[in-house]
């Protein structure tokens, strides 16, 4: 079944990492929106997630934050970053084409924008999207901080910056050639064979149009990556549906009885385009929102069965979980040990 070897594929039964980057690297890319919550993705996955170590591998940028693929945020690993960039730059500065126009940011202003911001920033320096913008506006070079999002968006996409060291608690930009050792360019075609063998490697069973959502690339450069490495995956039946499956799962792999909170924007349920073997229909609207809000999720034997969230009253951390299924029969030890899975990572957080 595909909520058997779902788990397995994305690290959260049997994880067999114990360090951040190596992680990263398996699954290809983990979104990012909430900037904490994707360290919490991370953390879920590794054999014990420690924050300390995240932290650690993103401050030396061994793992890096920037908007790659759909475009949208996503972490990602320095020795990938390049060419997952090069892949998916054309659809970033088309999606920020029309944006940039309604407010008035030509092309020529983006391309002095990208001058200015490697002055700013060069010295490996580390600096908020504040202060950056504060330096452009003071050059005239834009009138305000609006449209900033747009100005760094086509930034990265460009690959003059990436995620920087953060700066009292807050993230921030830096150069990507200094961040990041050069490294030997892909061409397209082993670039987009790499795509396909991170994604489904890491997210099997998966579709074609599964792989095409989570990419951004366009079906026939998806259906191209997946013939490239055709001789490694198996195309099997699940209930009516015809998914592909790497050939590290040709094994029977025993269903998982674990119980996980999720992080909001959580690579389980949103890199797939099909989401009803995991989440029935119904309950969509509890999981994510119909303009792209996903939740904080429970997930139960490979099924998406509730939703989580956390919240401090004097001093003290607790935990709110409601299910969709009100009979829905949970092992209380399960959600004990969930709790205090986050627990501890929460409470490395605070003792760093």
């Amino acid at each position: 079944m595909i909520t058997d070897i779902r788990p397995f594929s994305q690290q959260l039964s049997n994880p067999k990492f114990d360090n951040p980057k190596d992680l990263v690297a398996w699954m290809g890319a983990i979104q990012a929106q909430d900037y904490n919550m994707s360290k919490w993705a991370v953390g879920i996955r590794l054999k014990s997630g420690n924050i300390p170590d995240i932290e650690d591998a993103l401050k030396k940028g061994e793992i890096l934050r920037t908007h790659v693929m759909r475009p949208t945020w996503h972490l990602v690993t320095a020795e990938d970053i390049r060419w997952m960039l090069k892949l998916s730059a054309g659809r970033a500065r088309s999606a920020i084409q029309s944006y940039s126009k309604s407010r008035g940011i030509s092309e020529d202003t983006h391309i002095k924008c990208n001058s200015l911001i490697e002055k700013i920033l060069e010295g490996n320096k580390s600096l908020t999207k504040q202060e950056i913008g504060e330096k452009l506006i003071q050059t005239g070079i834009i009138p305000n901080m609006e449209g900033m999002n747009h100005v760094m968006f086509r930034a990265e996409a460009d690959g003059i910056i990436c995620s920087g060291v953060d700066k009292n608690k807050k993230a921030t930009y830096a150069l990507l050639e200094e961040r990041v050792p050069p490294a030997k360019e892909l061409h397209r075609e082993d670039a987009l064979a790499k795509l396909a063998r991170n994604y489904f490697r890491s997210h099997s069973p998966a579709s074609l149009q599964d792989f095409a959502w989570w990419s951004g690339l366009p079906i026939t450069e998806a259906r191209q990556a997946i013939n490239s490495i055709s001789p490694e995956l198996v195309a099997d039946k699940f209930a009516a549906e015809n998914l592909l499956v790497h050939e590290s799962y040709n094994n029977a792999i025993q269903p998982g009885e674990g119980l996980f909170f999720l992080p909001s924007y959580d690579e389980y349920l949103i890199s797939y385009k099909d989401r009803t073997s995991v989440l029935d229909p119904e309950h969509h609207p509890k999981a994510f929102s119909n303009n792209g809000i996903f939740h904080p999720v429970i997930m139960y034997k490979g099924k998406i069965v509730g939703n989580w969230r956390k919240s401090i009253k004097n001093g003290e951390l607790n935990f709110e979980t409601s299910f969709f299924d009100s009979k829905l029969n949970i092992n209380k030890n399960l959600l004990f040990e969930a709790e205090n899975r986050y627990r501890d990572f929460l409470l490395k957080i605070n003792k760093k």
